[in-house]
């Protein structure tokens, strides 16, 4: 391992703090054999911190940076109380940022020849993914609460039941208000008083709420979703796994590859989604079989390139 650091460009690991300093592989050991080294350390808690030697997994993160508290139905309804995401979404969103911080040392290195490590944290990225959830508690001292599907800053804007099954309705602005109506058969309701402005119709859900979802469950999922498109108003069917694959928007979008598969058969797999005008990504292959690139990896890399 310290043979191929000495050449690497950039080493990411996601030990326990401590753990690789036994083995002369942390960042203080690996930087004297390479300087420009970019050395990226993923941990639950992040190398410093009265927390640095807990071990972290996305769950815990999600529970101890706040998303579980501002995620599922509020308490008192069916189903009331705290809910992780359905993704692991602190361990993808600490991937991303851990590209982005790598690319940053990179760009860095180019100026000033040498490497750096990088201290990623998963309870870092979840707090700094609160974002306006987050600032708006900063602003004003108010503690969030857990509110289901719907939005805190405009209504209609949740899930509504229709005769064949459920769908996602955002409702962004004044206009669209007026086209969801005049498209969902409710007249006369975008003129009343109480639902004409969206501070108004926050103010008044209540009385809202009954004739929206009247509204959906006299009709079929599809012919909503026909009606609203029409109008340019903001809405989805509520996909199962199944489904998302059969969209005509992902296939359109080619988000399915096959290749080859280890034996001579075919892999799906989900499509990068980065989409790239002059320099196309290459066609997904397939994952490796347990150690079938161990002799290429102890034979060495191909020449480093200095200027990048």
């Amino acid at each position: 391992m310290q043979r191929l650091a000495a050449d690497a460009d950039v080493i990411i690991e996601n030990y326990k703090v401590g753990t690789l300093a036994r083995y002369g592989l942390d960042y203080d050991s690996l930087r004297v054999l390479n300087p420009r080294l970019v050395y990226c350390s993923i941990t639950g808690f992040g190398q410093t911190g009265p927390y640095r030697e807990r071990p972290g997994y996305d769950t815990i993160v999600q529970a101890l940076g706040g998303l579980m508290s501002i995620t599922g139905n509020a308490d008192g309804e069916p189903g009331g109380g705290p809910r992780k995401s359905g993704l692991a979404v602190a361990d993808q969103m600490t991937a991303l940022y851990s590209v982005i911080a790598i690319l940053a040392a990179l760009r860095e290195r180019q100026v000033s020849g040498q490497g750096q490590q990088i201290d990623m944290s998963l309870l870092d990225v979840q707090v700094a993914a609160l974002t306006n959830i987050g600032m708006n508690y900063l602003a004003t001292g108010e503690v969030p609460h857990r509110m289901g599907n719907r939005l805190a800053t405009v209504y209609p804007s949740d899930t509504y039941t229709c005769e064949d099954g459920e769908i996602m309705l955002i409702v962004g602005n004044d206009e669209q208000f007026r086209r969801f109506c005049a498209a969902m058969g409710l007249d006369g309701v975008s003129q009343d008083a109480r639902f004409a402005r969206n501070p108004n119709r926050l103010q008044n859900a209540q009385a809202l709420e009954p004739l929206v979802r009247s509204a959906f469950a006299r009709r079929k999922v599809a012919d909503c979703q026909v009606l609203l498109d029409e109008a340019g108003v903001p809405a989805a069917t509520i996909n199962n796994i199944e489904q998302v694959f059969a969209n005509p928007q992902v296939v359109a979008r080619d988000l399915v590859r096959v290749v080859p598969g280890p034996d001579g058969g075919t892999a799906r797999l989900i499509a990068n989604p980065i989409r790239m005008s002059r320099t196309p990504l290459r066609d997904a292959c397939r994952a490796p079989k347990l150690g079938e690139h161990s002799d290429e990896v102890q034979h060495g890399w191909p020449a480093v390139n200095p200027g990048v």
